[in-house]
């Protein structure tokens, strides 16, 4: 079932070096993991999937202020048994959300593995998260889930004026690279 994942990864080009050794260690972790990678029942740590969810216009992108982490951060979430990684994202954009009608890019954008504190009935753990850039259709209204203590659409700028992470920061530099937020032509 992981081979879609591992087959995804294997085959993106990263950007850069750091991408790249950080690309290897998620795909040696699915080697590593071949059942299970993709359930939050592997206990070292599991595969996510997010999304740089940006305006119609490509100048915002949309960050969630994280209920259990407390920090603004990309939308997504744990694959629960999927190892389609944009299936996953585009569906966990939408969840967090609310908005319809997102259209995803399924090549990867970025991967990033971060750990997660332990809490009451989970021990710390890996994210192993590939990261695509999902666009809002004009006028997206986005209405906060469960998950979230607030939605909010940033420019790059406006980013520096709360708490998050140099992954996020890295993310958002595609609002600054011209033209990296538009469509790709379909292949």
């Amino acid at each position: 079932m992981t081979s879609l994942a591992r087959r995804l990864l294997a085959n993106w080009t990263p950007p850069t070096a750091e991408q790249q050794r950080t690309r290897d260690r998620i795909v040696a972790f699915i080697d590593e993991h071949p059942g299970d990678a993709h359930l939050r029942s592997c206990v070292p740590g599991h595969l996510t999937a997010s999304a740089l969810v940006v305006d119609s216009r490509g100048e915002r992108a949309l960050l969630t202020h994280h209920r259990k982490l407390g920090r603004w951060l990309q939308l997504g979430g744990h694959c629960d048994g999927d190892a389609d990684l944009a299936v996953v994202a585009l569906r966990e954009a939408t969840e967090e959300s609310g908005i319809e009608g997102l259209v995803i890019d399924p090549v990867p954008i970025d991967v990033d593995i971060h750990t997660i504190p332990a809490r009451k009935d989970e021990p710390e753990h890996l994210h192993l998260d590939t990261r695509f850039l999902v666009r809002a259709p004009a006028g997206a209204r986005a209405q906060a889930s469960e998950e979230s203590l607030s939605l909010r659409w940033f420019t790059p700028e406006e980013l520096a004026t709360v708490a998050s992470d140099d992954s996020v920061r890295r993310l958002f530099e595609f609002l600054r690279t011209p033209g990296s937020t538009s469509p790709r032509p379909a292949r």
